[in-house]
């Protein structure tokens, strides 16, 4: 009569304030910690005063140069504090930088104008025109560079009288042009950085996707296999407690056995979720060498099952272990749906593909329609095609001569596969 299981033995946006490395100055003031700089690295905190800092530092002494050359023009002594108090303004330039590079250059103009010898009060104009590109402000930097060409001669013209004075305005603004490029060799390296960021956290993303499933296959495999078994076990154990107390025994043993077994495959898969300081005890991942043992566990529970083993060559790890997890969820599928008498394991070398073909005589198994493909409640049937897909091979399902189903597995054998 068929072998037959107890019924009961059944988981960059807009702008430059989104994404990876985005501007600082959204979410981010002065004093507010590390953030990400202008070539995408990370901050150090106070950096924001850098600017600040060294714009001061460089017009302190065109002020005591205004001081004693001014000779009472307070015009002249007035422009040169407004440029140097302008510095101050770069504090907002993160989170306004185009309102910062116009208010900066309205302030530092009169100054550049009214002074001879070096443009100092320049200095933070070109630290609001880097920064205004950088941050994405280009028009406004754009925009200020046009007006300071056209406006500042006319305006040094007109307060200083002299046709000689329009020439410093007009310099201001060609360096003002070069600097705006270099804003934008500093914003395309940041783009660049954020791309790469992105790639690097989608990679991140798919692998860490890539190993929930195979955790998650794994899991599947191993324990619907082994409640399986515990629950056929259980069910002739039951039955045979009276009338053969010592095949009851053997029952429990297996139960034993198969339990003890699952639980260091349960370990080996989720071992290296545990935090660090407490390792979990690895088992080794199971290989075509624990077949046999398998084979056995079924045997024991009244089904016939053949064996062959003709290969000739030492399978990978990785095939190893997906032939082996094959004949586990197939023997799992047989025992708890087909209502088969024997099975046959068949595994052999064709055409450079290591083949394994599994046949019962049952009645077929649930989830496989009469085009033999999976559909509903054949997940099993999915991780099989899954595993051997993975690894470059194919999988099939077909009937058996005499009924039942027949599934076959060809995976390809790799170069580094030795005989």
């Amino acid at each position: 009569m068929p072998w037959n299981p107890p019924a009961d033995s059944h988981p960059p946006g807009q702008g430059a304030g989104q994404g990876i490395g985005h501007d600082a100055g959204h979410g981010a003031g002065p004093g507010s910690g590390w953030a990400p700089g202008w070539g995408g690295r990370r901050r150090p905190p106070g950096a924001i005063w850098f600017p600040v800092v060294l714009s001061v530092l460089v017009q302190v002494p065109g002020v005591f140069i205004a001081v004693h050359s001014s000779a009472g023009d307070l015009w002249t002594l007035a422009a040169v504090l407004v440029a140097l108090a302008s510095s101050f303004l770069l504090l907002l330039g993160r989170t306004h930088p185009g309102a910062v590079v116009v208010a900066v250059a309205a302030l530092c103009i009169p100054a550049i104008a009214l002074t001879t010898g070096p443009p100092l009060a320049a200095v933070p104009l070109a630290f609001a025109v880097v920064g205004a590109v950088v941050r994405s402000a280009r028009v406004w930097a754009w925009w200020t560079v046009a007006g300071i060409a056209v406006v500042g001669p006319l305006g040094a013209y007109l307060l200083v009288g002299r046709p000689e004075a329009v020439i410093r305005p007009l310099i201001i603004a060609l360096v003002l042009t070069l600097l705006v490029g270099v804003g934008e060799a500093i914003r395309g390296r940041r783009e660049r950085y954020r791309e790469v960021s992105r790639q690097v956290a989608a990679r991140r993303e798919a692998a860490a996707e890539a190993e929930r499933l195979r955790i998650a296959r794994e899991l599947h495999d191993v324990l619907a296999h082994s409640l399986s078994q515990i629950s056929v076990q259980a069910g002739v154990g039951l039955h045979l407690f009276d009338s053969r107390p010592e095949k009851a025994r053997e029952s429990l043993e297996a139960i034993k056995s198969v339990s003890s077994q699952a639980l260091e495959e349960v370990r080996g898969v989720l071992g290296f979720l545990r935090t660090e300081g407490y390792p979990a005890a690895r088992a080794p991942e199971p290989d075509l060498a624990r077949v046999p043992v398998l084979v056995e566990t079924y045997r024991r529970a009244g089904l016939d099952v053949r064996y062959e083993d003709g290969l000739t060559s030492v399978p990978s790890a990785a095939t190893q272990l997906a032939l082996y997890r094959i004949v586990q969820e197939s023997l799992t599928n047989i025992g708890r749906h087909a209502q088969a008498t024997t099975v046959s394991i068949s595994l052999q070398e064709a055409g450079g593909d290591y083949v394994l073909t599994i046949a019962d005589d049952g009645r077929g198994i649930p989830g496989v329609d009469s085009t033999r493909t999976p559909v509903d409640g054949g997940k099993g049937m999915v991780g099989m095609r899954e595993r051997a897909e993975l690894l470059g091979g194919r999988f099939d399902t077909r009937e058996s001569t005499g009924g039942g189903l027949t599934v076959e597995a060809r995976i390809p054998r790799s170069r580094t596969e030795s005989a």
